[in-house]
């Protein structure tokens, strides 16, 4: 939830920016105002010199569905009220849903530019994408701003017309950390259940290779992992996040797992399921990546072997169980608070 409110805060700070330089142009900016912010100064300046009452900003949203997005997208029109009407300034949000597909962020962009707004905030649905839009930019001579999703190539973001506002996955780990903590001193029977003063997380692991062609799989082990994640799977079993190696095999074979908005077919044996809309790289979870998990250090026939466990850990993918039965839910309910704090501000690239 900080991460959120941290980047609320640094997106609506781009829009207030701008309603106060309209609003008292001849107020000059703080010495120390950094550089990036100037387009969206001279945007707000130059709508004050032409005698507007209004700005009209376009935020192109890379998926609706989001639910960190979705929270973003509503704080913003919140706040873009309460900004105008306290400055005197009427600030007209436009929004579009990319719905996940550059090829029609683009197109909606096309339009915005065209339209003729006086800045434009974007979500990139993907961020190798990035060069598109700055070049609109320029062409139209219209400052933007990316959120959320920083350009891959992020030197395409100068500062003269366009900018990133976000945080850095480290600083999420760390926020996450603290709020987890804060938690637990305000409230410690809400996630310590029997008062022993440890969270303990079960942990089990399966030995499973879906690869049917694959040789060199061990047959007692591969019948031994089967049997027990099978017993797993069932009716009433405790494992509710998954760290998987093989998320397609594991999807294709168990239709277990849920989509990333939470939702789940209606009839897992007849669906067709995206596997990659249902999970995490363990890189794209700033959570994940931002906690200290120490080094190994292990001995082989050639030499001393040492890494960080980040390291062995950055090819996983995460993903939840779906959950059909409503009595279940609320068995799984805490384990979905603890999802949710792992996979805080994470944004999937499976299907890159």
């Amino acid at each position: 939830m900080k991460k959120i409110i941290a980047l609320l805060l640094a997106v609506m700070m781009v829009l207030a920016m701008a309603a106060c330089a309209a609003k008292t142009t001849d107020t000059p900016a703080p010495a120390e105002t950094d550089a990036k912010t100037d387009a969206v100064q001279e945007t707000a300046t130059e709508a004050a010199a032409d005698g507007k009452t209004e700005l009209n900003i376009g935020v192109l949203v890379w998926k609706y569905s989001d639910t960190y997005g979705s929270s973003v997208r509503v704080a913003m029109d919140k706040y873009a009220k309460e900004i105008g009407a306290e400055k005197g300034l009427t600030i007209n949000l436009e929004m579009q849903d990319g719905n996940d597909d550059q090829a029609t962020q683009n197109n909606q962009a096309d339009v915005m530019f065209a339209a003729g707004k006086d800045h434009i905030i974007i979500n990139l649905c993907d961020t190798s994408a990035g060069q598109y839009l700055v070049d609109l930019a320029k062409q139209y001579n219209v400052p933007i701003s990316f959120y959320n999703k920083e350009p891959v190539d992020s030197t395409i973001v100068t500062g003269s017309n366009s900018i990133f506002v976000g945080t850095k996955p480290e600083e999420a780990g760390i926020m996450q950390g603290e709020i987890l903590a804060d938690l637990y001193a305000a409230n410690p029977e809400r996630v310590d259940k029997n008062g022993d003063g440890k969270v303990v997380v079960q942990v089990a692991t399966y030995n499973v290779d879906f690869d049917a062609e694959n040789e060199n799989t061990d047959a007692y082990y591969q019948m031994a992992g089967v049997t027990r994640l099978s017993a797993e799977l069932s009716s009433g079993g405790k494992t509710y996040i998954f760290l998987l190696e093989d998320p397609e095999g594991f999807e294709k074979n168990t239709g277990v797992l849920q989509y990333l908005d939470g939702t789940v077919d209606d009839d897992p044996e007849t669906a067709d399921p995206d596997w990659r809309e249902m999970v995490y790289r363990w890189t794209d979870c700033p959570v994940l990546t931002g906690l200290d998990l120490g080094s190994y250090e292990g001995l082989t026939l050639m030499d001393d072997v040492t890494g960080t466990n980040q390291s062995v850990l950055e090819h996983l993918y995460v993903g939840r169980r779906g959950v059909w039965d409503e009595e279940q839910a609320e068995n799984y309910a805490h384990c979905a608070a603890l999802w949710d704090a792992l996979t805080a501000g994470a944004v999937s690239t499976a299907a890159e």
